[in-house]
C-alpha cells in the first residue's frame, strides 16, 4: 500500500499541520512515511502545500507529482494542483471557500464545509484540523485515535490548544459521511 496526499492552501490555513499530524499519526501505527512541506516567502497569505507518503513499505522518493488525494482549502489551491491528481483518485476540498471545481470524470470529489464548521466549534482557524478529521474518515488508514496521539504529541503544552483541535478533528470525522 502507497498513499499520496497533496494538502494545498494559503499560508496560515495549516496545509503544513495537516500533513505534519498525519505524518506522525502514520509513524505512531508504524507506517513509513515521506513528508515534504513547501511554502512561500510569505507566512500568511501565501502559498503553501506539503505532500505526504505514506506507505507500508519503504517510501523511495518524498516526491508525490502525481497524488493519490489531492485536499484544497481555497480555490487557488484547487485549480493549481487538480490536474496533478491521479486518475482514479479523490479531491477533498474546502466548500466554504471553494466556488468552481473543474469537469474531472475520473475521480471522486468530497465537499467539506470545514470553515463553517470551524465557526461553530469557535474558531474559523480550526478549519485545518476539521479538514484533517475527514481526511481520516476518508482514507480509512490511520486510526483516529492515533490521530489523537499526534495532537498530544506536537501540542500537549499548550493543552486549550490540543482540546480544542482534538474537538475540531472528531467534528470532521463525524461531519462527513464517506462511503
Amino acid at each position: 500500500m502507497l498513499v499520496k496526499v497533496l494538502a494545498a492552501g494559503s499560508g496560515g490555513q495549516g496545509v503544513l499541520t495537516i500533513g505534519n499530524m498525519l505524518g506522525n499519526a502514520a509513524m505512531i501505527d508504524d507506517y513509513f512515511v515521506t513528508y515534504l512541506p513547501s511554502y512561500g516567502a510569505a507566512m500568511r497569505g501565501g502559498t503553501a502545500n506539503c505532500t505526504l507518503c505514506i506507505s507500508d513499505e519503504e517510501v523511495a522518493s518524498p516526491v508525490a507529482s502525481t497524488p493519490d488525494i489531492l485536499v484544497a482549502m481555497n480555490q487557488p489551491s484547487l485549480m493549481a494542483f487538480i490536474s496533478r491528481l491521479e486518475a482514479g483518485g479523490q479531491l477533498l476540498y474546502n466548500a466554504d471557500l471553494v466556488d468552481y471545481v473543474p469537469e474531472r470524470g475520473d475521480i471522486e470529489i468530497f465537499p467539506a464545509p470545514v470553515n463553517r464548521l470551524g465557526r461553530e466549534l469557535g474558531s474559523e482557524r480550526s478549519a485545518n484540523m476539521v479538514m484533517l478529521g475527514a481526511l481520516v474518515k476518508m482514507t480509512d488508514i490511520i486510526k483516529i485515535e492515533t490521530i489523537y496521539k499526534s495532537i498530544e504529541m506536537m501540542m500537549g503544552s499548550k493543552k486549550k490548544l490540543a482540546e480544542s483541535s482534538v474537538k475540531a478533528v472528531q467534528a470532521g470525522y463525524d461531519g462527513f459521511p464517506f462511503t
